[in-house]
């Protein structure tokens, strides 16, 4: 479907599964490319359970601690079994390719299709398309990990049409077509200029992946304006200090960060089994604080629009 953006929660768990929740994994569809971010063990799973498609052309890794890179080599596999021969890219951070091939490589095997791997440093640009971009950004973990940003450019302005057609009088056809592109055209002997029918540029979407991290400034730099900030939230306020021992954030925190940056939507992720059955626990911390539409606890195999701003 054109212009459609859908973000499906594989894995909504910590470091340890649950009977509810999976280790991480995150896919985003967006016009009918596929994008997986993270993927913990049994993702691949998920993927069938929650009907989410394989054909995933890029899988974005933030950090390679086991519950968010187990499920690369099953998946990997299963997609060599289906006779994949579309190439497949692995964005991961800088330092860890090698250590990245040892996993893929652990059965002896490598895929056949082309696989390549691609180690990332905050502030790149990962994937640079005319439409979109997916940048990397700083976290803090205990090890070498980046976030991910979708950043789509700005769409064309809305064609009035009526306007167009009613009180300018040009009939439907090629001359639309060239006003929207944003070019003069002649008519009835005078010139019509797009800005006449054609409306203000309108912003993109802009959707943000923590993966594990304390709140950081380049956080809410990645999630200006954001529509949707998918944040871990591992702890609760009752284990705060923890939070900041292992490099991880409460719900408030995460609440609070996206309050910063005017993000309209807060996904939180990362649950610790401490919070097995009262997810209701931070999703109400946050929502005390968080001025955006709304914060949830995010559950796996749930499945969220993202809607172009201003058309929610």
């Amino acid at each position: 479907m054109a212009d459609e953006m859908r973000v499906t929660f594989l894995g909504t768990s910590g470091a340890v599964p649950t009977t509810e929740r999976n280790p991480s994994a995150v896919l985003l569809r967006r016009e009918g490319e596929r994008f997986l971010f993270d993927c913990g063990e049994g993702t691949q799973r998920q993927m069938m359970r929650f009907s989410t498609g394989f054909d995933v052309s890029h899988i974005f890794v933030t950090h390679l601690h086991g519950d968010h890179v187990l499920g690369i080599p099953g998946l990997l596999q299963t997609l060599d079994f289906n006779d994949r021969t579309d190439p497949l890219a692995i964005h991961a951070p800088h330092g860890t390719r090698s250590h990245l091939e040892q996993l893929i490589e652990a059965t002896g095997e490598r895929p056949t299709y082309p696989l390549r791997i691609h180690q990332v440093a905050p502030g790149d640009a990962v994937l640079d398309r005319e439409a979109y971009t997916v940048e990397a950004f700083e976290t803090d973990h205990r090890t070498k990990s980046v976030g991910y940003v979708l950043i789509e450019g700005d769409r064309k302005g809305r064609f009035d049409r009526e306007k167009a057609e009613d009180e300018l009088g040009i009939p439907p056809g090629p001359k639309y077509s060239k006003l929207h592109a944003g070019e003069p055209v002649e008519h009835d002997g005078r010139t019509i200029r797009p800005e006449e029918v054609v409306g203000p540029p309108r912003p993109g979407r802009r959707v943000v992946y923590t993966g594990d991290t304390s709140p950081t400034a380049a956080t809410v730099e990645a999630a200006d304006d954001a529509d949707l900030l998918i944040h871990d939230a591992t702890f609760g306020e009752d284990h705060r200090d923890r939070a900041g021992q292992t490099g991880h954030t409460t719900a408030k925190q995460a609440a609070e960060l996206a309050n910063r940056a005017g993000a309209k939507r807060l996904a939180l992720t990362h649950i610790s089994t401490r919070y097995a059955g009262r997810g209701g626990q931070l999703e109400d911390e946050a929502r005390a604080v968080f001025e955006g539409e709304r914060a949830f606890v995010a559950e796996d195999g749930r499945a969220i629009d993202v809607p172009f701003p201003n058309e929610g």
